[in-house]
């Protein structure tokens, strides 16, 4: 984390509806721009045009965030029946919906059909001969492994079979009766780098060919995730600035390429998660004590607890720091402070790699703090109330559908 002495470089946490919601409570919660979150759908839709978007819910499983990206023209990932039925609360067909988890078992593959889902990634033969037993004639993705270089999470090892394998794989899923329709992978959350995108289309274009040669032609491309946040710091304090324009163009040049080498015409397909939401959402917190003791080798430290922490809102904060704001302390002298979160763990720490984080002197129990850029998997992974602190509320402000937007 970092003090106010540095602002987030896109502006995008502050927009002025976010920060009234921040300053208008009296309590911590967790607000959500859902106008933000719909001009950052419109500008992804801008700079990928044609490609379908798939919302990863894990992100923000919110309701008020769900339905508005529905309205907008969003489909939604799901990775359990249980997100199954929370998108189709929104309003979207089953045909917007897919099961992008390839571990699932036999009972949740037999509810997702029975829900109308007809689209499973899959990765290996036991999946695609469970899917072939309990959702007879759906379609299946393969998911490649790749190995997640330049991304903050890697999700190189427990997803994705190897190119090699994916025809076979797929070779399977056409035997068993089910549909082979496309091919997936994700390039690592909070992916730093468009080489990723390129190792991926490389990757990719093999295995087109590969399932040419078998006869096999899929009519759909998953690229998965992995599109960054902008207003994130890294574990030093300093701005995490992703190539993103590297990035477009990279994925535009790569579908380009694709097509090229496919056997018949295909769509594209996208799964963003946080780089729709986590700019557009932002904690208020308050200081639960400002405090200074010596360690054991006695150098003296300052401690910073906050009221949210790991298990109530800030969960990644072993690999990213957020920027913290106090907005009751625009002056003054500041000091430097470790920060932490309420509970009694020693893990609900953080700003240790890049030392010490400077706060304002004159920080009192109850003044308010406010976080930006958490509003991705901040409610996802709070737990039920680890150590008696409750998860956070929320608060959604904005939500206007533009005129023609799709419905």
């Amino acid at each position: 984390m970092t003090g106010p002495r540095r602002a987030a470089d896109d502006g995008s946490t502050d927009h002025p509806a976010l920060r009234a919601a921040l300053a208008a409570a009296v309590e911590d919660t967790l607000v959500y721009d859902l106008d933000g979150i719909g001009r950052q759908y419109a500008a992804l839709c801008t700079e990928l045009p044609g490609v379908a978007v798939r919302f990863a819910m894990k992100s923000c499983p919110v309701d008020e965030v769900l339905g508005h990206l529905a309205r907008l023209g969003s489909g939604f990932d799901a990775a359990s029946p249980q997100e199954v039925v929370q998108a189709l609360r929104t309003g979207v067909p089953p045909g917007l919906v897919h099961y992008g988890n390839t571990i699932k078992s036999d009972r949740d593959i037999r509810e997702a059909y029975r829900l109308g889902v007809r689209d499973f990634a899959t990765d290996s033969p036991e999946d695609v001969a469970a899917i072939a037993e309990h959702a007879p004639g759906s379609r299946v993705f393969c998911r490649i492994a790749t190995t997640g270089e330049g991304a903050l999470w890697g999700l190189s090892r427990k997803f994705g079979c190897s190119p090699e394998d994916a025809p076979q794989v797929l070779g399977a899923a056409r035997a068993a009766g089910l549909v082979p329709s496309g091919l997936s992978l994700h390039v690592g959350s909070q992916q730093m780098t468009a080489e990723a995108w390129l190792a991926a289309v490389d990757s990719l274009a093999a295995v087109l060919e590969a399932l040419g040669r078998r006869g096999i032609a899929p009519d759909r491309i998953n690229l998965g995730g992995g599109l960054p946040a902008l207003g994130v710091l890294d574990r030093r304090g300093r701005p995490l600035v992703p190539p993103l324009d590297k990035m477009f163009t990279a994925i535009r040049e790569g579908m380009e390429r694709l097509r090229a080498v496919s056997a018949g015409p295909l769509d594209f397909l996208l799964e963003p998660g946080r780089h729709l939401v986590a700019d557009h959402g932002a904690i208020r917190a308050h200081v639960a004590r400002l405090t200074s003791r010596r360690r054991l080798d006695g150098a003296l430290e300052r401690w910073l607890y906050l009221s949210c922490g790991k298990f109530n809102g800030l969960y990644e904060i072993d690999q990213l720091q957020y920027r913290l704001e106090f907005p009751t302390h625009s002056g003054g002298q500041f000091v430097d402070a470790v920060v932490a979160g309420p509970t009694c763990d020693s893990d609900d720490a953080y700003a240790r790699e890049g030392g010490p984080v400077p706060v304002p002197r004159a920080l009192a129990s109850g003044d308010p703090v406010w976080v930006h850029s958490c509003g991705a998997y901040a409610t996802a992974y709070t737990t039920r109330g680890f150590n008696g602190f409750a998860p956070l509320p929320y608060t959604c402000v904005g939500g206007r559908v533009p005129d023609g937007a799709d419905a």
